[in-house]
């Protein structure tokens, strides 16, 4: 069954602009993200029985870990190392193929107890977590591993970036989310997910291939020459930007190509405008559409049939002014007029 995840886009751009809510705060410095001095840390203590149980998931026996973990949460409740009680009842039941119950321990670390040394390692858990089930993870049911968690993956994404924004696992959460959405075909969503991660992280190294796939994402939107062109209009001047900003990534993934598909397009698009209103009888609208494709698009081969057709339009047609190039259409690649948005 597939799940609907466009109602989810909106908490995904909020969580995304969100600055300052989290207990950390990253900053890009130096070439690389830096933890601000004012977050604080939890000095470590020492537990034999934490100690042992760890030693018993490093020996892969999670379930007498996961019955000895138990019991120390229950024996003690108001513990200073119950922070690192949850992160070890989360390893046991992720080693468990347990994943939501070890991200729901993992929650309550990460809301209880802010200043942990453990807070960031449970964030990368939670990511870990969240990538599996992106990556075709189910969990069981009745011993078979048939229910996906697509959806509450994506949720999962969400919570990362709301409980520290401005990390790199913020950054890399909604990437992931964008990515995820792109190959799951969600193009709109897509879209502006990587929109938001180009507007909130411009030095990021990611962004040439984030924007050529903002581009991709609003061509994969245009449904044909007989619906709305904005799609395939974003589209264009978005892959133009590319060429002129990133000419190798230009290159390699040939840019003006889909350029060049994208101006044929349009082209069709013009002569079946114009192809209408002649076969309606409206030969000043016919006219006036053969002549825009003509000065857009010289050299297509739809520019050569509407020139026959002209020759054959009624005088009073022909005497109109010629037009200019209609906003709603890019002109070719390499006339030097600006692009279209």
């Amino acid at each position: 069954m597939k799940i609907d995840l466009k109602p989810a886009i909106a908490c995904l751009l909020l969580c995304a602009a969100v600055a300052g809510a989290g207990p950390l705060t990253w900053e890009f410095r130096d070439g690389r993200w830096q933890q601000l001095p004012n977050a604080t840390t939890q000095p470590a203590l020492v537990d034999e029985t934490l100690d042992r149980i760890d030693q018993m998931l490093a020996d892969n026996q999670w379930k007498p870990a996961r019955v000895a973990i138990l019991q120390w949460l229950t024996d003690h409740p108001g513990s200073p190392l119950r922070d690192r009680g949850l992160f070890i009842i989360a390893r046991v039941y992720y080693e468990g193929d347990d994943h939501m119950r070890a991200f729901y321990h993992l929650d309550e670390l990460l809301e209880n107890y802010p200043e942990s040394r453990l807070f960031y390692p449970a964030l990368e858990m939670q990511y870990k977590i969240a990538d599996e089930y992106l990556n075709g993870h189910n969990d069981r049911f009745l011993g078979m591993p048939i229910i996906s968690r697509e959806g509450e993956a994506v949720e999962m994404l969400f919570r990362i970036q709301q409980t520290s924004p401005g990390s790199p696992l913020a950054e890399k959460a909604l990437l992931r989310t964008a990515d995820y959405y792109y190959a799951n075909l969600d193009y709109d969503l897509a879209g502006d997910a990587y929109n938001m991660y180009a507007k909130n992280y411009p030095r990021s190294p990611a962004v040439p291939k984030v924007r050529l796939r903002r581009a991709f994402s609003s061509l994969a939107q245009f449904r044909g020459i007989k619906f709305d062109p904005t799609p395939i209009i974003d589209a264009r001047s978005q892959l133009l930007d590319i060429a002129q900003q990133y000419p190798k990534l230009a290159e390699e993934e040939n840019v003006a190509v889909v350029i060049e598909k994208i101006d044929s397009t349009f082209a069709s698009k013009l002569y079946v405008r114009a192809d209408f209103y002649r076969r309606t009888h409206e030969p000043n609208a016919a006219v006036y559409a053969y002549r825009l494709l003509i000065k857009t698009y010289p050299t297509s081969p739809e520019a050569a049939s509407a020139r026959k057709w002209l020759d054959r339009m009624p005088a009073s047609a022909l005497a109109m002014p010629e037009p200019s190039i209609n906003a709603m259409f890019a002109p070719s690649l390499g006339t030097g007029e600006p692009a279209v948005r």
